[in-house]
């Protein structure tokens, strides 16, 4: 089946290829295509799309290979920081109101993650649907993922946290080599990241005006087990609410983004002076007060 489409700046046609190749995990059908994407740079990139029970769309034949979570995972002899790319965990709260939405990336070496999505399921969640993107030599998995329990989108920052810790695990399980990569490859993996990063300066803090109701707060500082519930509790011990959250692991950093209120209202320059010393205060203490939280 072809289809063609036209937009005020781009045209291009898709043609789908069945193939027979499939796999299957708790009622998730995967099946091969080729689906080209719009691009303002590339004519077209390979995708896959899969849903629960239904047809899904898959382009890369080395995507399903020996280990189900990668492609191309290595060992402890084929270790190269400099040629190890970087790891990308980022839990989006805001943009689907009815899913919280996990992108995850590693370079070209991911496969179809199946591992990550039952442990996923572990914790009491529902791999609703996924994307799987290739954007040059980066393979980028979304999932939109709820609670089993209720069917929404999930809210709790514990389980946030959970959810994180949880990816980062498997990819340290997976692909070892990613622990050279990691600020918790140190604690957990198979070698510590060569590069080390001053606390001190690596530790930026923003408030910004969102609107008259909410304020954008960043944190970017080095990564660490547990971090997302510190920032959480900085917040409540000042009486700031986070109503959504973008939590973003880039390798040895974490750049997270918080939707945050006072009372229903955006916070004014006094209180987001007191949350921002706070915050700097608390995450530029030394690795020996982590755990006071």
């Amino acid at each position: 089946m072809a289809t063609a489409t036209a937009g005020p700046a781009f045209a291009f046609s898709a043609v789908t290829i069945r193939g027979n190749s499939s796999a299957r995990l708790s009622g998730f059908d995967f099946s091969y295509s080729t689906i080209p994407q719009l691009s303002p740079f590339k004519s077209s990139s390979p995708h896959l799309a899969f849903s629960p029970r239904g047809s899904s769309h898959f382009v890369r034949k080395n995507i399903f290979q020996a280990s189900i979570d990668g492609v191309d995972s290595l060992g402890v002899s084929s270790l190269d920081a400099d040629n190890i790319p970087t790891p990308i965990v980022l839990i989006d709260q805001g943009s689907d109101p009815s899913a919280t939405i996990v992108h995850v990336s590693f370079g070209d070496r991911l496969g179809a993650l199946i591992d990550t999505m039952k442990a996923l399921k572990d914790l009491g969640l529902d791999v609703a649907k996924g994307t799987v993107t290739t954007e040059g030599s980066v393979i980028e998995t979304k999932f939109f993922i709820t609670r089993l329990s209720t069917g929404r989108k999930v809210e709790d920052p514990d389980l946030l946290e959970r959810i994180r810790l949880t990816i980062i695990n498997n990819l340290l399980k997976y692909h070892p080599e990613s622990s050279a990569r990691l600020a918790m490859g140190e604690a957990f993996g198979i070698q510590a990241p060569v590069k080390k990063l001053d606390r001190d300066i690596e530790t930026h803090i923003h408030v910004k005006d969102a609107g008259p109701k909410r304020s954008l707060l960043c944190v970017e500082t080095e990564d660490r087990p547990g971090l997302l519930l510190e920032i959480v509790k900085i917040m409540a011990d000042v009486n700031v609410t986070m109503e959504s959250a973008e939590i973003d692991t880039e390798g040895l950093i974490a750049k997270d983004k918080f939707h945050v209120s006072y009372r229903g209202a955006s916070l004014n320059d006094s209180l987001s002076q007191v949350l921002t010393n706070c915050l700097r205060y608390y995450l530029r203490k030394s690795e020996t007060d982590e755990d006071s939280y």
